[in-house]
């Protein structure tokens, strides 16, 4: 026996990423990953830095048909996590991006590190919202928006104490993975980003969330797994 889905053609499913962008999205990933894993600059440094991804990878694989999300957040976490995995290759400090964007615009230091930390705001308001708004009772407004805001918030210091966990455990080994650069507000500067992130995530994408997630209420119920027998 071998199971085959009775599905809709994709085309009468435009409210769920397709299954051929989500094949594409998982192959780009992975093989950025595994190119992201040689010869990175610090070993442990790329292994704590995508960590996040092995976690949640799994969990939208095994939810895919029991709780879609909208194309906008799989999207949107696809680029994060190149996001992640090029940090971890060169350790946020030394991503050559950073360093170009330093010389072009004269800063003291290698600021990729505020780029993840812009995404780790972003990319989690829209994962919030969805949740919030498909798995609760709040409603599209000013509640939301705080209660999204809190969420990432949290989602950021939660990381700043796992980065000072880290620290305390592995020492000097360490170093590569916070990546303060002899800033003593690093810490209060990747709050403050991650914060800034998730209000223009929610700024900027809030229509086309709704959009998606309207398409999503009026669509028909998810196919149907069914066994067949196998020739």
């Amino acid at each position: 026996m071998i199971l085959a889905t009775l599905s809709t053609p994709p085309t009468t499913r435009p409210h769920v990423i397709s299954r051929a962008e989500g094949v594409i999205l998982l192959f780009l990933g992975a093989v950025a990953l595994v190119v992201s894993g040689i010869g990175p600059a610090d070993r442990t440094t790329w292994w704590l830095e995508i960590f996040p991804i092995l976690l949640a990878v799994p969990v939208l694989l095994v939810t895919r048909n029991r709780f879609p999300l909208t194309p906008l957040v799989y999207r949107l976490i696809f680029v994060h996590a190149l996001i992640l995995m090029l940090g971890g290759h060169y350790t946020y400090a030394e991503v050559p991006l950073g360093f170009w964007v330093q010389r072009a615009f004269g800063l003291a230091r290698n600021h990729y590190d505020r780029l993840g930390h812009f995404a780790q705001g972003f990319v989690p308001a829209i994962v919030a919202r969805e949740i919030l708004l498909r798995r609760t009772a709040l409603k599209r407004g000013g509640w939301t928006f705080f209660l999204v805001t809190c969420v990432c918030l949290a989602i950021s210091a939660f990381y700043e104490f796992v980065e000072w966990w880290t620290a305390l455990a592995s020492g000097e080994a360490a170093t590569a993975f916070l990546g303060t650069q002899g800033d003593v507000w690093d810490t209060q500067w990747d709050m403050f980003i991650a914060l800034i992130g998730a209000v223009t995530a929610q700024l900027t994408l809030s229509r086309v969330h709704d959009r998606q997630l309207e398409a999503l209420r009026a669509a028909p119920p998810a196919p149907v797994r069914a066994a067949v027998p196998a020739r």
